[in-house]
This record gives structure tokens, C-alpha cells and sequence, in this order.
């Protein structure tokens, strides 16, 4: 983090660094100040509300997200369904504090980035289309419960209850297994 860096994302950067490192728990106003190098009031200028810099923070989360899930490159659209289902599982095993509060629309909902609109459903609307490329898939249903699907064991695995419940689990047979059912199709070579 430079102080060439322009405040409101100094106090983001900052946000997304402390949230790695020690979790949501720890991420209040005051804290991601002191953190960006900031007086306790800065945050104010630019994040009226807590929940507006977590926002701006699972904004960071979000974009990082897709730039994985867009760098995915398949020669068949069902080996590109498969590789991004990996990728959004990988992203939230990798940052599973950040995947946890993407997805806490009960905070981020109404807090200035618009995420529902900008992000939210354009990733679904892509992930919409890899399923229909795949099968027919008119009213979006099965694309919805295989998604729903996949951020569970996303979710299970990122927190570790995956493993306490079940150890011997292997995960990339659960995906595969899950866009088996869904798609009714083996997995892509």
C-alpha cells in the first residue's frame, strides 16, 4: 500500500488486508484507519457507514472473482463449465474470508456499491449461460441448483465443516458428481 495510492482505496486495500489476515471480526472503521495509516475520521468522507466499506471491500472480492473465473478457457463448453465451477470453490478455499463476506447480502444490501446489480447478477447471468450451453435450461432452474449446489460445498469447504464431518470426503468428486446430476452428463475430459 503506497501514499500515492488515493484514500478510498488505501482504506479498501487496507479493508481487504485486514480481512485476510484476521477475519471480518476485526474489520471496524477505526481499525482499517489505523491500518491505511489514516486518522479515525477519514474513513467517513468516503464510507458514511461501516457497511459502505464492506462493500467496497467485497466489491475488491467480487472483481478479483471474476477476473479467476474469466481467465478460465475450455475447448468445450462443458470442460469450461467444470473448470469455473473449480475455480469459484478454489477462490473460496483460498480466501474464504473474503468469499464469506461476499456473500453477506444482509450487510452489504443498501450500502452504496450496487453489488446486487453490478456483480451478483451478472455472475449469475454467466453462470446461467455455461449451464445452457451445456443443456437446455429455459427458466434457469437447473443452473440455480447447481449453483446453490456448488456455494454450499464452496461454503462447507472454505470453513473447514466439510472436513470436520466428513474427512475422508473428496471434494473434486463432490463438484464433479454435483454437475453430473444437474447437467445429467459425465464430466469433461
Amino acid at each position: 500500500m503506497t501514499s500515492v495510492e488515493p484514500l478510498r482505496e488505501r482504506l479498501v486495500t487496507a479493508g481487504v488486508d485486514m480481512l485476510e489476515q484476521t477475519g471480518a471480526g476485526q474489520l471496524g472503521l477505526r481499525a482499517i484507519a489505523r491500518e491505511a495509516g489514516v486518522s479515525h475520521g477519514a474513513p467517513r468522507r468516503y464510507f458514511p457507514t461501516h457497511n459502505a466499506l464492506l462493500a467496497a471491500i467485497a466489491s475488491r472480492g467480487y472483481a478479483d472473482l471474476r477476473a479467476d473465473i474469466e481467465a478460465v478457457r475450455a475447448k468445450t463448453p462443458r470442460a469450461q463449465l467444470d473448470r469455473t465451477a473449480l475455480a469459484y470453490v478454489t477462490f473460496a478455499l483460498r480466501r474464504p474470508e473474503m468469499f464469506t463476506l461476499m456473500f453477506r447480502h444482509d450487510l452489504l444490501e443498501g450500502a452504496g456499491e450496487n453489488l446486487r446489480e453490478t456483480v451478483t447478477l451478472p455472475l449469475f447471468r454467466h453462470w446461467r449461460a455455461l449451464v445452457a450451453d451445456c443443456v437446455p435450461d429455459p427458466t434457469g432452474e437447473r443452473a440455480m441448483c447447481l449453483w446453490t449446489n456448488l456455494h454450499g460445498l464452496a461454503v462447507l469447504a472454505a470453513n473447514r465443516s466439510l472436513e470436520a464431518v466428513a474427512p475422508e470426503a473428496d471434494l473434486l468428486a463432490l463438484i464433479a458428481r454435483a454437475i453430473a446430476q444437474y447437467l445429467g452428463t459425465p464430466a469433461s475430459a
